[in-house]
C-alpha cells in the first residue's frame, strides 16, 4: 500500500546482523508426489491416547492453562528423579534455550557452541545482547570440545552442546562430556540439549542423569516434538538445578505451556504410550542404519547419524543437491555452503532418498 505512514521507530542495533530462522522446506503443492523430510518431524503421528487427551482438553479452552503445569511437572520430576520446581516449561526446549539466555546473559556476555549446530542458538544468543561463540565441528560433524573448552573466557556465561548433534548426527559420550565438564569453570552453564535423545542407540546413550547429579552448572534441555510427535503443539522443558531453576521461573512466558500440550505431554509419560513410543523409536534406528547402509554401498561417506536424519556433507553443493532432490519428490534442508540434512521419514520417503543418492552420483 503506498498510503502507509512513515515508521520512524529506533529497532535494537542488535537485530541488524542478525541471521534468520530458516524452517524446513515444505513440500509444494504442484501435483508432484513428495515427501517433506526437511524438518526432523516424526513420521507417525500423536499416539491415540495422547490425541484423545488433547481433543478432550479444548472442552478447558476458554480457561488458562495451569501456569505452574504443576500436575506435569510432578510427572517429570519423577521422571527425571528431582523435584518438581527443577523442571522449567515453555513452548519447545528452543524456548527454554531463550530462557536459559534471558536469564544468564547480558550484554556483552559470551555463549560458546558448536557450529554448525542447532539454527537458533545463534539467533537467541545475538537477540538479547549477547555474544555468539561458534566453535567448528571436527571434520567428522563432531563436537571438537577441546576447542569449546579453550573458547571459554572470563565473559562466557553459557555453552550449549547439543547431542546428538543437528544437523550432523554425531553424538556426545558420557566420557567425553565428564572430561569436557573437568575443564569448564563451575560458574558456567553447560546445558545439554537432548531433543534426539530417543532416537540414539540405548546401549550407549550419554549418561546425563548422573551428569546433572555431579555437577551443579549442568542443566538438561527435552522436547516433545520429536519422537513423542507434539512439534504442532510446542512444548519442551529443561531441568535445572533449584538457583537456575527459579531463575526460568523468573523469565519464561507465562502460560507458555498451553492446555493442550500440557494434556499431550502429560499422556505422553503413561508407560503403555511409552511402550508405543519406543517401539517408534527402534523403527526410526533401524530405518537409519538401513539407509545409512544403502548410502555407504554407493560410496556416499557421511557422518555417524544418532539423530532420526542424517546429513550430506556436500559443501558448494549443497543447494544443488536439494534442488535435485526436491525435483524427484524429496524435500531436504540444506544448510548454505556447509551440507544438507534428510530426515529419517516415511519408508516411501527414505526409500526415495536412497534413489536420489545414488542418482546424484551416478550423473
Amino acid at each position: 500500500m503506498s498510503d502507509q505512514p512513515a515508521e520512524n521507530i529506533r529497532l535494537r542495533p542488535a537485530l541488524e546482523n542478525l541471521p534468520a530462522y530458516v524452517a524446513g522446506k515444505p513440500a509444494a503443492d504442484d501435483g508432484v508426489v513428495r515427501y517433506k523430510a526437511s524438518s526432523n518431524e516424526s513420521p507417525f503421528p500423536p499416539v491415540e491416547a495422547v490425541r484423545d487427551a488433547v481433543v478432550a482438553s479444548l472442552e478447558g479452552a476458554n480457561r488458562y492453562p495451569d501456569a505452574a503445569a504443576q500436575e506435569l511437572r510432578t510427572a517429570l520430576g519423577t521422571e527425571h528423579g528431582v523435584n518438581p520446581s527443577q523442571v522449567s516449561l515453555s513452548t519447545g526446549s528452543v524456548a527454554v534455550s531463550g530462557d536459559l539466555v534471558r536469564a544468564l546473559v547480558g550484554d556483552g556476555d559470551e555463549v560458546v557452541f558448536a557450529w554448525r549446530s542447532f539454527e537458533a542458538y545463534p539467533i537467541l544468543v545475538g537477540s538479547h545482547g549477547g555474544v555468539p561463540v561458534p566453535v567448528a565441528l571436527t571434520a567428522s560433524g563432531e563436537h571438537d570440545l577441546e576447542a569449546m573448552a579453550a573458547a571459554v573466557t572470563d565473559r562466557t556465561r553459557l555453552i550449549l552442546l547439543c547431542t546428538p548433534n543437528n544437523p550432523t548426527g554425531p553424538s556426545l559420550s558420557t566420557e567425553q562430556v565428564e572430561g569436557f565438564l573437568a575443564r569448564v569453570p563451575d560458574h558456567v552453564v553447560v546445558a545439554i540439549d537432548e531433543a534426539y535423545r530417543e532416537f540414539h542407540d540405548p546401549a550407549t546413550v550419554l549418561g546425563t542423569a548422573g551428569l546433572f547429579r555431579r555437577h551443579g552448572n549442568v542443566v538438561l534441555l527435552r522436547t516433545f516434538s520429536k519422537l513423542q510427535g507434539l512439534a504442532g503443539l510446542r512444548i519442551g522443558y529443561a531441568v535445572a538445578h533449584p538457583r537456575l531453576a527459579r531463575a526460568l521461573g523468573q523469565v519464561t512466558v507465562p502460560f507458555g505451556a498451553s492446555l493442550p500440550a500440557q494434556a499431550g505431554a502429560l499422556v505422553s509419560l503413561r508407560p503403555e504410550v511409552q511402550d508405543e513410543l519406543d517401539h517408534r523409536a527402534g523403527w526410526i534406528r533401524d530405518e537409519r542404519s538401513r539407509v545409512m547402509r544403502a548410502l555407504a554401498t554407493q560410496g556416499w561417506e557421511l557422518p555417524a547419524s544418532q539423530g532420526n536424519f542424517v546429513y550430506f556433507p556436500l559443501g558448494e553443493r549443497s543447494a544443488e543437491f536439494a534442488e535435485f532432490s526436491d525435483a524427484r519428490g524429496l524435500v531436504l534442508r540444506a544448510y548454505g555452503t556447509d551440507g544438507v540434512r534428510a530426515t529419517i521419514a516415511e519408508q516411501e520417503a527414505n526409500d526415495r532418498l536412497i534413489e536420489i543418492a545414488g542418482a546424484w552420483r551416478e550423473r
